[in-house]
């Protein structure tokens, strides 16, 4: 029997594959890890390998299954679906591991049923978190598995991901190591283990750090010369029970930071508990000593690779309908126009969501509720990065943003905070940010800035570019004034 349910929901995959807004990609990540237990006239039983996968398939494809049932068959369905361990597949090769979590000090049996929706967002003026019992910002906590556009240039990544949320702690994903180039994805899915883990797992602790932000409070610790101050500094990291360090190449020539984060790494690890680390390039590419990258090997490795066509259109797609839940207004993109964006847009998703924002507040501000290709083309004719883009620098920014504001150099990067110079500042952050291919961290150091604060300045510019015409207006005579330098 088991070829031919096999063949018979090899079929009922592609009937769904046939249908209108559906993405193939995603439909092939997520009924892989389904299978046919059951099949009468009007009856389908399937088993899913984990609840997520159970939840999801029930709150998003319920229909369409059977809607692909039902023109096969041509007689009503109806599903269940149920839960067996037994049948997941393995992500890496590697020993399976037991069906229990590895062993932590606070694990569950088995993960807890996800919530229906994804958690509300803390208020955006309420202070960022990165452990538990307090609340994350309001872009961590949007950061889920669902809204993660999976592609052929990510799905082993995403599989890892889910995999550790799901049973933290294996040894065979411990630690997970996720590297690609800047924009392509890896904060997302860091996230969003800490997101699930969090909602799951209620017992266990999370901490997310970036490592500027690790290394400012080992500096502190340091700085302080206090037993106590170090013992707090591992106390945070070496409580968690699930640690994610992003972007950890900033750990090159940090020696006494390194030493310290492999001490707690080792610990961790033969304690049980999980550490996912995040870089923009692989452990080997990494300017450290040789024990260092043999730990960060040890477990999972996998890289995300630049988005091909259909997953651009994917992530269009999805962020699109993510802007209409949130705005009271009803507009169109047609297909057209998406794959246009798709196809001139760079490898960073921060452009091409930077591209349909553009798209969308213009059609928020005007009279019509659609847009052509060829005004599309007109409207983003000098938003993509390319040709005199890809030589820009951090400088080439700073220099045409400091006459178009009338200020200098010494007060863009400096400390005063008068308005004017905090709002130039602010601008010149979001074009180095969605200009060019750079991570935060960069971007401070030629600001005087700590990555919070980079980040804090993108996304006020961010939200302003959502409702403000004269951002937009003096968005646009920036990004030409800088190109035509």
């Amino acid at each position: 029997m088991g070829d031919k349910y096999d063949t018979l929901w090899q079929n009922v995959v592609a009937q769904i594959k046939t249908f209108d807004n559906i993405d193939g990609s995603q439909i092939d990540a997520f009924f892989s890890r389904l299978q046919v237990q059951a099949f009468s006239e009007g009856f389908l039983m399937l088993t899913a390998d984990t609840e997520f996968i159970k939840k999801w398939i029930e709150s998003h494809y319920m229909a369409v299954i059977k809607r692909a049932l039902e023109d096969l068959y041509h007689v009503p369905f109806n599903i269940a679906i149920e839960v067996d361990p037994s049948s997941q597949t393995q992500i890496a090769t590697a020993p399976a591991p037991a069906p229990t979590p590895a062993p932590a000090p606070k694990p569950a049996a088995q993960p807890a049923p996800r919530p229906a929706a994804t958690p509300a967002p803390a208020p955006a003026a309420q202070p960022a978190s990165n452990s538990d019992g307090e609340f994350m910002d309001t872009v961590a906590s949007g950061y889920t598995f669902e809204n993660f556009v999976i592609g052929t240039s990510n799905r082993m990544a995403y599989s890892m991901a889910v995999a550790v949320a799901e049973t933290p702690g294996q040894p065979h994903l411990n630690p997970l190591f996720i590297y690609g180039k800047s924009g392509l994805g890896k904060t997302h899915l860091l996230r969003s283990i800490q997101n699930y883990v969090h909602h799951s797992y209620p017992n266990l602790s999370t901490v997310y750090v970036d490592t500027m932000e690790l290394v400012n409070d080992y500096t502190d610790a340091a700085m302080s010369k206090s037993n106590k101050s170090f013992a707090q500094f591992k106390q945070r990291y070496e409580t968690a029970d699930v640690l994610l360090i992003d972007d950890v190449q900033g750990l090159q020539n940090k020696k006494e930071t390194l030493n310290m984060v492999f001490q707690i790494l080792n610990r961790m690890i033969d304690q049980g508990k999980q550490v996912v680390l995040s870089a923009d390039r692989a452990p080997k590419n990494i300017d450290i000593d040789e024990r260092y990258k043999s730990r960060f090997n040890m477990g999972g490795t996998c890289d995300i690779q630049p988005p091909e066509l259909e997953t651009k259109i994917g992530i269009i797609r999805s962020y699109i309908e993510e802007c209409k839940r949130t705005g009271s207004d009803d507009f169109t993109i047609s297909p057209e126009v998406q794959e246009y964006i798709a196809q001139n847009s760079s490898s960073n998703i921060r452009e091409l969501k930077s591209a349909v924002t553009k798209v969308i507040f213009t059609l928020r501000n005007g009279d019509k509720n659609d847009i052509s290709v060829n005004e599309a083309s007109k409207l983003l004719a000098d938003h993509f990065s390319g040709g005199a883009m890809k030589k820009l620098s951090i400088a080439d920014i700073q220099s045409a943003v400091e006459r178009y504001y009338n200020v200098s150099h010494a007060e863009l990067v400096g400390r005063k905070r008068s308005a004017n110079i905090t709002y130039a500042r602010q601008i010149a952050i979001y074009l180095c940010r969605t200009m060019i291919d750079i991570p935060f961290n960069s971007i401070g150091s030629e600001f005087n800035r700590d990555h919070s604060t980079i980040m804090y300045s993108y996304r006020s510019v961010e939200e302003k570019v959502k409702e403000s015409r004269e951002v937009n207006e003096e968005l646009e005579i920036l990004r030409q004034m800088i190109l035509d330098q």
